[in-house]
């Protein structure tokens, strides 16, 4: 069952795990689960997407449950006025902070379409240095990086950090296969490093402001306790308790 995480008369919104699509599309008719059918299989009922979330990202996923619901927040969406909050692991140190102002050029499929405006604002929040060749490299280096999308461009967030070449960890797309390589083997971790923390809306039905917060996965969770990130993320994120950190160098 899905992990659902804020629900009123209106919206439900799931943490979504990662590897799991949002909806059925034409590049993905084999799979067999998506967000949206198992969603409304476990409530019962139908739901319209409000936004989208990446396959590999994890993280708050809202739905309305009834068009009526859906309009006015596919236009927030549209107008840029929700809140979002994203969590990152990315390949060296990035700078303490930036705006990453670059226009997305659309996927090969969709090559007859214009660049599309897209700026994503981005904070240092720390950075680990492993004992662990990557490369030409005897050590590898990454950070972990709070994130906040201006814009909402399909893959915006990859991207951006590509054209930076801080690479998110686990993008077997846009990022770098040799650190995703290292990650699997010697971290066990296959996943995209990627998390929608927060989204933050005006309700257009009471007129508050609602945030909507979920939980990192387990292994974006491990990992930040094994690279002793878990204090300074302890205000926006509840850790559990650390656990000893195993490198497998000989791999």
């Amino acid at each position: 069952m899905l992990e659902i995480i804020y629900e009123d008369a209106h919206y439900v919104a799931i943490n979504k795990p990662n590897g799991l699509l949002v909806h059925r599309t034409r590049i993905a008719e084999e799979k067999k689960e998506f967000a949206l059918q198992m969603l409304r299989d476990q409530l019962g009922y139908r739901l319209y997407p409000l936004h989208r979330l990446d396959r590999g990202t994890s993280g708050v996923l809202l739905f309305a449950k009834t068009s009526e619901a859906a309009a006015p927040l596919v236009q927030a969406f549209s107008d840029r006025q929700p809140d979002k909050i994203y969590y990152s692991i990315v390949r060296g140190y990035t700078p303490e902070g930036g705006t990453i102002d670059s226009p997305i050029r659309p996927d090969k499929d969709h090559q007859h379409k214009e660049a599309q405006d897209a700026i994503t604002h981005f904070t240092r929040l720390a950075t680990v240095e492993l004992p662990i060749p990557v490369g030409p490299y005897q050590t590898a280096r990454y950070s972990l990086v709070k994130i906040k999308p201006e814009t909402g461009r399909m893959h915006q967030i990859r991207k951006h950090f590509a054209h930076l070449r801080h690479y998110i960890v686990g993008d077997k797309k846009h990022g770098d296969w040799r650190h995703n390589r290292m990650f699997l083997e010697n971290l066990n971790s296959p996943y995209l490093l990627l998390h929608a923390a927060s989204l933050t809306f005006e309700h257009p039905f009471i007129g508050e402001q609602i945030q909507i917060k979920a939980q990192m996965s387990e292994n974006m969770l491990r990992l930040c306790q094994e690279f002793s990130w878990q204090y300074i993320l302890a205000s926006e994120v509840a850790l559990p308790q650390p656990v000893p950190m195993v490198y497998n160098s000989d791999q």
